[in-house]
């Protein structure tokens, strides 16, 4: 049974840093805007970014950016850690981004009670189409996720690249000499010389004394 097809890593790690930066770039923008009243301003403008609407989103957009950089550095066990906490920042992402766009008074009345002191809105909430496409980025983000782990099943280890094929072989005892005690010259040559001190008779030895030899030095 063939595994099911899904991309390279290193693929991998550029939509997830894609998604995580286009997040990121949806949270930066005005989100909704609105107006309220103080005592010397009837009407105060105010305009509220989702930084502040759903500091969730922009949160959760750097975490799937580190999640992406992390997905080329661990093995196979910490792949899985790191596409979990992937898939957890688009969810994160996609509900504080709904939570805005479902229901912006509160966020409103928070920024306008920033601004003037006062909860009381003097105009609609106008929402604009940011925390909608944040939404559908935190959606995306978990597709492509499940696309990634699909995928990853083929992955070789971050690890094995640096592996060697066999490890180094340990010195061994060194090879015993192929030339024998009598293939040494010297002693061939000392035994052909002269019998061994054991060996010498009363006669050898008063011969060698008469010469100045020592007869035992043979």
């Amino acid at each position: 049974m063939s595994r099911p097809a899904g991309p390279s890593r290193r693929t991998a790690i550029w939509v997830l840093l894609l998604l995580g930066g286009a997040t990121l770039a949806t949270a930066v923008p005005t989100w909704l805007s609105t107006t309220g009243a103080t005592a010397l301003d009837p009407e105060v403008a105010v305009a509220v970014a989702g930084t502040s609407a759903a500091p969730g989103v922009s949160a959760s957009a750097l975490v799937l950016v580190a999640a992406a950089l992390a997905l080329g550095l661990v093995g196979r066990v910490g792949r899985w850690v790191v596409l979990a906490v992937a898939a957890a920042s688009g969810v994160v992402a996609a509900v504080s981004a709904l939570g805005v766009a479902l229901d912006p008074e509160p966020s409103a009345r928070s920024a306008v009670a920033d601004a003037t002191s006062v909860t009381e809105l003097t105009a609609p909430v106008e929402l604009t189409a940011a925390p909608w496409l944040a939404a559908a980025l935190g959606v995306l983000t978990v597709l492509a996720v499940v696309w990634v782990a699909l995928g990853s099943r083929s992955w070789a280890g971050a690890s094995t690249r640096h592996e060697r094929a066999g490890g180094p072989v340990p010195p061994g005892p060194p090879a015993p000499s192929a030339t024998g005690p009598e293939d040494r010259p010297d002693a061939t040559a000392r035994t052909a010389e002269s019998p061994a001190p054991d060996d010498l008779s009363d006669h050898d030895a008063w011969d060698a004394l008469s010469r100045g030899e020592d007869p035992t030095d043979r």
